[in-house]
């Protein structure tokens, strides 16, 4: 089965608590804290795999959580630091963002090339042990801090081809026996239409250098609108940087040729100007059964559009050659192959607001706050502990929780609520 478009969920794993500990032994009068710090949660990294050519594998698994750091210990004991979460990718895998199509990452650029590996998500610091805590005045500090959550989201894979050349046509053109010629590839091979159900790869050795050529399944007018079975695989194509027109010359099924190569180019028109103003070759197959007047009518067009044109049987190897070479030769011009540049960057603009803002309701005279960068401080506050409550007024004046009660109204003795712990307000 071909899957080449997905959508995963994937989370960073939390970071371990810091502790809350202190040293105590015997003839050392005056221990301390001695709380670790938690652990570093683990990270979700995209690898590359060389030996997958499709998204089989997130058919039924569409949820990677990374695990979680571990907490930290007494006698200042580090956490343990999380395994990172490794997922891996067919080559010429697109990471978006699931929700604004926005391009995260091209798994074929410079970067991932040279390292095979995207770190997506980071996992979160792991909190603070008491003993960071311990000032001059605060000795003994009843408090730590909780490890901050790894980020998450939902992205979507594609899957686009790195082929330099593909060969587009309509059902049983030849496209296949072609690649099947001048490559090692051995797609399937019969005379009904829709024989190729996923675009396949084939690796090319010709004398001007060798290059991946794609065998596109078979469009049909309307493909780009949702018809027949190519309409699935256009995106294949967007990566490649010489288009081959496979026609067949001999309208045996009574088809014209030149209808068929306009129905063709008129629908990588429609699903992408920039993919058919490509450049292209013209392989005009099966001309051992062609008319005098069909040859004539593709060698016109050929010249009247500025395309070079091969005539040729590939079946019984006539023509493949001289197809394949002059594929070389043309590359050799061409750009390279198309990356997509990311239109979006996590850290910058995706998570750049998260828990940044703050919230205040105001329910029959309760002040609800909701802001997520005090989460972490209220998991690790002892309530019961005075340097543990000054620390969470000083934390609440600091991010500016305490201006927005004011600018909402808040008077001496009115009730805060944050996430279920209630405390009177007074300046």
């Amino acid at each position: 089965m071909f899957i080449d478009k997905v959508k995963i969920y994937i989370k960073a794993g939390d970071g371990g608590n810091g502790s809350v500990s202190f040293r105590r032994e015997k003839y050392i009068s005056h221990g301390g804290p001695d709380g670790g710090d938690g652990g570093k949660g683990g990270d979700i990294i995209f690898t590359v795999d060389e030996g997958q050519n499709t998204l089989l594998n997130f058919k039924y698994r569409r949820k990677f959580v990374a695990a979680n750091g571990d907490n930290g210990m007494g006698s200042k004991f580090h956490g343990k630091n999380a395994d990172n979460l490794e997922i891996p990718v067919p080559p010429g895998t697109v990471i978006k963002d699931a929700e604004t199509g926005k391009v995260i990452k091209d798994m074929s650029d410079a970067d991932v090339a040279e390292t095979g590996r995207y770190v997506i998500l980071k996992g979160g610091k792991g909190g603070f042990g008491n003993t960071h805590f311990a000032t001059p005045t605060r000795q003994t500090p009843n408090f730590a801090k909780s490890g901050i959550k790894g980020k998450e989201l939902e992205v979507e894979l594609e899957l686009k081809m790195l082929a330099d050349a593909g060969l587009v046509g309509m059902p049983s053109a030849g496209k296949s026996t072609i690649v099947s010629m001048i490559s090692a590839a051995k797609p399937k091979i019969a005379e009904y239409h829709f024989t190729t159900l996923s675009p396949v790869l084939g690796v090319v050795d010709a004398k001007a250098g060798g290059y991946v050529i794609a065998d596109i399944p078979g469009l049909i007018e309307g493909a780009s609108e949702g018809e027949g079975l190519g309409h699935q695989f256009l995106r294949h194509i967007e990566r490649c940087r010489l288009i081959v027109n496979v026609v067949d010359a001999s309208g045996i099924e009574g088809r014209d040729p030149i209808d068929d190569l306009k129905v063709i180019n008129g629908e990588l028109e429609k699903y992408s100007p920039a993919l058919a103003s490509r450049p292209r070759i013209l392989a005009a197959n099966k001309i051992d059964m062609a008319s005098v007047e069909n040859k004539e009518k593709l060698e016109k067009y050929a010249k009247e559009n500025g395309i070079p044109v091969v005539f040729m049987c590939a079946a019984i190897g006539e023509g493949t050659d001289e197809l394949k070479e002059l594929i070389s030769r043309e590359l050799v011009n061409l750009p390279p192959l198309k990356i997509y540049e990311p239109e979006i960057e996590l850290d910058k603009e995706s998570f750049e607001n998260d828990g940044e803002e703050i919230k205040i309701k105001n329910v029959n005279g309760v002040y609800h706050v909701e802001a997520e960068r005090i989460v972490n401080v209220i998991n690790s506050i002892n309530f019961n502990d005075y340097e543990s409550m000054a620390y969470f007024q000083k934390v609440l004046k600091n991010t500016g929780i305490i201006a927005a009660l004011e600018e909402k109204g808040i008077k001496d003795g009115d009730t805060v609520s944050i996430y279920g712990v209630e405390f009177d307000y007074y300046k």
